[in-house]
C-alpha cells in the first residue's frame, strides 16, 4: 500500500502543437526576414501618414477662436467678411491682416505641423521662387513659390495610391484572362494567346499621347488607360500555374465529385495558383509609381493642378541651381522603390516552400 502511494503520479501529456496553415507558415517566413518586415511597416506607416496629409500640412488652422467664435477653417473656411475683412473671399490665413487679427488678445489658431499646403503659395513672401530651405519653408519653394515639404507629401500620396489602384485593376483583369487560358486551353487558349500578342504590339505610348490632346487630363483616364496593357505580364504567369495545377489529382477528383468549372476553379485552382500574383505586387505598384512619375515628367500624366512627383522632377531638370528640389524628390522615389523592393524580397522567401 506504501508503495502505490510512493509513486508518483505522471504529468499529464502536453497539448500537441495546433497545426500551421498555409497562410500561417507563409507569415513567419516572412517575419524571419527582418529587412523586409521593417520595409513594410515604414511603407505603411508613411502611406498613413501621407492619407492623411490635411492633418500634418495645411495652410488653414485646424482649429481658430476669434473675437470668441469658433471656426474650423480646414474644414469649412470662413469668408474675410466673417472676420471682419472686406472681401467674401475664403480666408487666406497667411495675409499679415488675419496674422494681426491673431495677435490680438483671446485670439488664437491652432495649426498644422506644417502650415502649407500642396497649392498654397504666400503672396506677401519677399523670397524670389525658387526658394531655399527656410525656417518658413523647411525644405524650400518650388518655381511656383508652392512649399516643397507639403508637394512630396500629397505627391507621394497621389503616386502610391494611384499605383495601388493600377496594381489591383491589372491584377483583376490578368488573374482573369490568365485563368481562361490555362484552365480551358484549346482554342480558348490559342485564341486568347493571339489576342495578347496583337494587343502587345500596339504602342501604349502613342495611344497616350492621342488620348493626352483629345480628352481633359485626369489621373482616372490614366488609370483606364494603363490598365489596359497593364495585365498582360501577370497573365503568363497564372496561365502557367493554372495549366500546371488543372491536371493535378485533386482536380480530377473534383471534377469527378461533379463540382463546376467555376468551383473548381475559385476553390481548388485559384488559390493554388497565387503564389506568383502575391509575389509580384510590390514590384508591380514600383512599375505603377514609376509609370506615373515618368508620364508626368514628360507632360503627358496627371492635371497640373495635381501634386505629382514626376512634376517636381520636370521642375529640378529646369531649375539645376534649386538643389532642394531634384534631390528630396530623387530621394522619396529612392526610399519608396527600395522599400517596396524589400517586401516584394520578403513574399519571395515567404512563399518558397523550401524554405522551412
Amino acid at each position: 500500500m506504501s508503495a502505490v502511494l510512493d509513486t508518483p503520479i505522471a504529468a499529464p501529456p502536453a497539448a500537441a502543437a495546433q497545426p500551421q496553415s498555409p497562410g500561417q507558415r507563409a507569415w513567419a517566413r516572412f517575419r524571419r526576414n527582418r529587412l523586409g518586415t521593417a520595409a513594410l511597416w515604414i511603407f505603411l506607416a508613411l502611406l498613413v501618414l501621407a492619407t492623411f496629409a490635411e492633418l500634418l500640412s495645411n495652410d488653414r488652422p485646424l482649429v481658430a477662436r476669434i473675437d470668441g467664435q469658433w471656426y474650423a477653417p480646414m474644414f469649412s473656411n470662413p469668408s474675410e467678411t466673417a472676420l471682419g475683412g472686406d472681401f467674401d473671399t475664403p480666408t487666406d490665413w497667411k495675409d499679415p491682416l488675419i496674422a494681426e487679427l491673431l495677435a490680438k488678445p483671446g485670439n488664437w489658431a491652432l495649426t498644422t505641423f506644417n502650415p502649407h499646403s500642396a497649392d498654397s503659395i504666400n503672396y506677401f513672401s519677399p523670397v524670389l521662387h525658387p526658394g531655399e530651405p527656410s525656417s518658413e519653408h523647411w525644405l524650400g519653394t518650388d518655381s511656383k513659390g508652392r512649399d516643397m515639404l507639403a508637394r512630396l507629401v500629397y505627391g507621394f500620396r497621389v503616386s502610391v495610391w494611384f499605383a495601388l489602384a493600377l496594381t489591383i485593376t491589372g491584377t483583376l483583369i490578368g488573374i482573369a484572362a490568365g485563368a481562361l487560358q490555362g484552365y480551358f486551353g484549346g482554342r480558348v487558349d490559342l485564341f486568347l494567346q493571339r489576342f495578347v500578342e496583337i494587343w502587345g504590339a500596339v504602342p501604349e505610348l502613342y495611344l497616350l499621347i492621342i488620348f493626352a490632346s483629345i480628352f481633359e487630363p485626369s489621373l482616372l483616364l490614366l488609370l483606364i488607360l494603363l490598365s489596359l496593357w497593364g495585365w498582360m505580364g501577370l497573365s503568363d504567369y497564372v496561365r502557367a500555374e493554372f495549366l500546371r495545377n488543372r491536371n493535378l489529382e485533386y482536380v480530377k477528383a473534383a471534377r469527378a465529385l461533379g463540382l463546376s468549372n467555376w468551383q473548381i476553379i475559385r476553390r481548388h485552382v485559384l488559390p493554388n495558383s497565387m503564389t506568383p500574383v502575391i509575389t509580384f505586387l510590390p514590384f508591380r505598384m514600383s512599375g505603377g509609381i514609376l509609370a506615373l512619375t515618368s508620364l508626368d515628367f514628360l507632360g503627358l500624366g496627371a492635371p497640373a493642378s495635381v501634386p505629382s512627383l514626376g512634376e517636381l522632377l520636370k521642375q529640378g531638370k529646369d531649375n539645376l541651381d534649386a538643389w532642394w528640389i531634384i534631390v528630396p524628390t530623387f530621394a522619396v522615389l529612392v526610399l519608396t522603390m527600395l522599400l517596396l523592393t524589400f517586401i516584394g524580397d520578403a513574399l519571395r522567401d515567404a512563399f518558397d516552400t523550401r524554405k522551412s
